[in-house]
């Protein structure tokens, strides 16, 4: 957790509200593998890590609610008792949409003031978003005792993207940065929101990310194309989700599908094969098959389901050139954002220094790599 983060917030809170506040951390994520699979109730194997959003809380005196973005020097004045959408591109309405989501569970919301900062690097695809609406079910919980369980917290946040901010997005991200577990990984049935947790131990290789520093404008209406692809073959099989199919079952209706689509409903399918031998293997010890799986899904998230682009294809196809690095593929919705890579930790450096040249000198673009250590999940921060 970044000790320098928290200090900010605290301080410039107690400028802007003269109060100390309560103080929340809720993580953002990395997905090891599982794309896409989360929306069809399949199986995802998600980490909280040490990066994520800091939030201060405090009751209001006044008949309004005030809520800081620090980080884009921007701020929103609401009552709680009516709460309606902003403009569709604004950041308040992660804010509003989970106040609403608790309003509609019968629970009451008196006025508030907040303010918060993170540290997630933008455009990343490691959930700022799902972290953003996390902080504020777990802090509005706390501070007015609402009594919400964290499984509650996580629908509330879902429903609220859903809702307010238009995209259809499944349980895995709200889930991983609420339930994560220091240096373990999660392995989530997204139908039964029951995760088994594996710890991590990489023996002598870790995870390091490269963010492309780009995000395509098709990202969101991409998304949700594909999420009802997923839904209209389902129905197609008379079935509630992609995770009940098997490749079988897929060719059978295969006439009724255009070639795209075929393409898209059989990569959930392998994909969720490739999460739960994902988990054997890293549970034999075995990170030459992990690194497969990671190459294989994405191989198919470039090929049939079509969300990865020229930058994050270029990034894969420099690890695989690499003897050191067993596995790399795109992470998150696609278009953009970074990949994950499972890299020999004696040949970080070196690498580093060689893709940020072959990134430079391929796109006349800069990319960013950090590594990550995996966190424990939404709560209190005791400073």
């Amino acid at each position: 957790m970044n000790k320098e983060l928290i200090a900010n917030v605290k301080s410039n809170f107690t400028e802007h509200f003269n109060s100390n506040p309560l103080l929340i951390f809720s993580p953002g994520r990395i997905n090891i593998i599982g794309e896409h699979t989360d929306y069809n109730d399949g199986f995802v194997f998600p980490a909280a890590v040490n990066k994520g959003i800091v939030a201060g809380f405090e009751k209001s005196n006044s008949e309004t609610s005030k809520v800081i973005a620090l980080d884009l020097n921007d701020s929103i004045e609401f009552s709680t008792s009516s709460v309606s959408p902003l403009p569709k591109e604004s950041w308040g309405n992660y804010i509003l949409g989970v106040i609403s989501e608790i309003q509609k569970t019968g629970k009451k919301v008196p006025n508030f003031n907040m303010a918060f900062s993170g540290d997630i690097p933008s455009g990343s695809g490691m959930s700022s978003s799902a972290a953003l609406e996390n902080s504020v079910v777990f802090g509005l919980n706390e501070l007015f005792l609402l009594g919400l369980s964290k499984s509650e917290m996580i629908f509330i946040s879902q429903k609220a993207e859903h809702n307010y901010v238009g995209v259809n997005c499944g349980i895995m991200d709200q889930y991983a940065s609420m339930f994560g577990i220091k240096d373990h990984a999660l392995l989530l049935d997204c139908r039964s929101t029951v995760a088994k947790p594996f710890e991590i131990n990489f023996d002598g290789y870790e995870l390091m990310l490269i963010n492309t520093n780009v995000k395509h404008s098709l990202s969101d209406s991409a998304y949700n194309d594909r999420r009802s692809v997923c839904e209209n073959t389902s129905k197609l099989l008379g079935i509630k989700a992609l995770r009940d199919a098997t490749e079988k079952d897929l060719e059978s209706i295969k006439d009724k599908l255009t070639e795209e689509d075929f393409q898209k409903a059989l990569f959930v399918i392998q994909e969720n094969q490739r999460a739960e031998l994902a988990s054997k293997a890293m549970t034999e010890g075995n990170l030459v098959t992990l690194g497969q799986l990671i190459y294989g899904s994405h191989e198919g998230l470039q090929n049939q389901y079509q969300v990865s682009c020229d930058e994050l294809d270029f990034l894969v196809e420099q690890a695989k050139l690499n003897a050191s690095i067993l596995g790399a593929r795109m992470m998150g919705g696609g278009f953009g954002g970074c990949t994950i890579n499972l890299i020999a930790s004696h040949a970080v450096e070196a690498f580093k220094e060689h893709i940020a040249k072959a990134y430079k000198t391929k796109f006349n673009k800069e990319c960013s790599i950090y590594s990550v250590e995996l966190s424990d999940g939404t709560g209190v921060i005791n400073a």
